[in-house]
């Protein structure tokens, strides 16, 4: 039986930085066939995984979903399991334990918007656009993009974002705290792989439960996080990592400290 084309690429350092990428034709429009295959490599990404970037080919990171999909869709009940399909992707990578950094190079739209904002920081190049269009087939985003936004950049903007359907520029999106940095087009590729890089070279565990106190602020707000922030905090004495980063603190004074990610 022939082999589906490949879509997406998995590249892993020995740094534990993993490169994500989506190679699914000029306009990456996202089929079921593309989620499966950024399924499959995700569930490649080693244990020891530090940091993963996502990134795209092509002429943009994405123009949308292919419409036919939503075409085959013959009834309520239809759509509500394509939905659920699609939402699991970007509630899987949000899960993830580790930094996860998405590039944009270029237009990024629907459900590619939708996985960045899943994502723990957004870089775009200064040509990158991006927007939640699918008012023009009478739809509402359906993998998260209204609420994660919402979630950054207020209940209002988000409203703005979804009903307009207008393409916002990534400076926009800076000001609106959507976007974490701006980067030069020349070199934006490098510069993105470099600042994964560097997240991955940092302390792996405690950068999760950053994200865990978080995500209990995103539940309950700072209450909430203040009610576990303590817990969280004190089981990093478990790991290696902050244990020989204070003696080397100590010893050699701040910032020499390495870290293995344990």
């Amino acid at each position: 039986m022939t082999q589906p084309p490949a879509l997406t690429r998995l590249e892993v350092d020995p740094s534990g930085l993993a490169v994500l990428t989506v190679d699914a034709g000029q306009l990456n429009l996202y089929t079921l066939g593309l989620h499966e295959q950024i399924d499959a490599a995700l569930d490649r990404l080693p244990d020891d995984t530090r940091a993963l970037l996502i990134r795209f080919d092509g002429r943009v990171v994405s123009a949308g979903v292919d419409v036919t999909l939503f075409d085959a869709q013959q009834s309520p009940e239809q759509a509500k399991v394509l939905f659920d399909r699609m939402l699991a992707l970007p509630e899987r990578i949000a899960a993830l334990e580790f930094p996860t950094v998405f590039a944009a190079h270029a237009l990024c739209l629907t459900w590619a918007f939708e996985v960045a904002v899943a994502c723990d920081i957004i870089l775009a190049a200064q040509r990158a656009s991006f927007g939640l269009v699918e008012k023009v087939v009478g739809l509402t985003p359906t993998m998260g993009g209204t609420q994660r936004l919402a979630a950054r950049a207020g209940v209002g903007r988000a409203k703005e974002f979804v009903m307009t359907g207008e393409r916002y520029p990534a400076s926009v999106l800076e000001r609106w705290n959507v976007v974490n940095r701006v980067l030069p087009d020349d070199g934006f590729d490098e510069a993105a792989r470099a600042f994964t890089a560097q997240l991955a070279a940092g302390p792996t565990r405690a950068h999760a439960a950053t994200k865990n106190v978080l995500d209990h602020f995103a539940a309950g707000g700072v209450p909430e996080a203040d009610r576990h922030v303590t817990t969280i905090a004190a089981e990093l004495y478990r790991t290696e990592d902050l244990r020989n980063a204070v003696r080397s603190f100590l010893d050699d004074g701040p910032g020499r400290a390495t870290f293995t990610g344990r």
